[in-house]
């Protein structure tokens, strides 16, 4: 009885702290239009057509009316080798991937988010070369996913905070 007592407490107290859900109304709601009326400009590197490409699969589909934003990302794409053994041989690599992007407003020209995403990944390093470059192409593509989920959710605070008030 006292658990369910608490429960219900908790539940009242929660409800009245001011949170909402970030994506409240599904795909009609304000924060998902304005994350569909962000085109991604193109980005170089093989890296950077990983990251273009999760990022205009997380921000929905767009073309359903002209863009209000342009995305622009800068990636930085590191690998260091340690772990070293007697030998010199690397027995371990991090690979690091940072994204530098800016939101700009299309119809006044000015940034309006300037931020910063990143990753790391390690990566053992075994005696066969293809199994190694595998694990790399296999921890960068995991990073793009860990990039853009931070670039969207970002950019979805942003959304939420410019909407129209309901």
């Amino acid at each position: 009885m006292m658990a369910r007592l608490l429960v219900l407490l908790a539940a009242a107290a929660l409800s009245a702290c001011g949170l909402q859900p970030l994506y409240g109304g599904g795909s009609r709601s304000p924060v998902a239009a304005t994350l569909r009326s962000v085109e991604v400009a193109p980005i170089d590197g093989q890296v950077g057509w990983l990251m273009y490409n999760k990022l205009k699969e997380r921000l929905g589909s767009a073309g359903e009316a002209p863009p209000a934003y342009r995305l622009e990302v800068e990636l930085d794409d590191n690998i260091t080798g340690f772990g070293i053994r007697g030998d010199r041989a690397v027995t371990r690599e991090r690979r690091t991937l940072r994204a530098r992007y800016r939101l700009v407003d299309l119809a006044g020209g000015g940034v309006v988010l300037d931020a910063t995403a990143g990753s790391d990944a390690g990566i053992d390093v075994v005696s066969s070369e293809y199994a190694t470059v595998a694990a790399e192409q296999t921890a960068v593509e995991r990073l793009s996913e860990v990039v853009a989920d931070q670039i969207v959710a970002r950019l979805g605070l942003f959304a939420a905070r410019t909407a129209a008030p309901r």
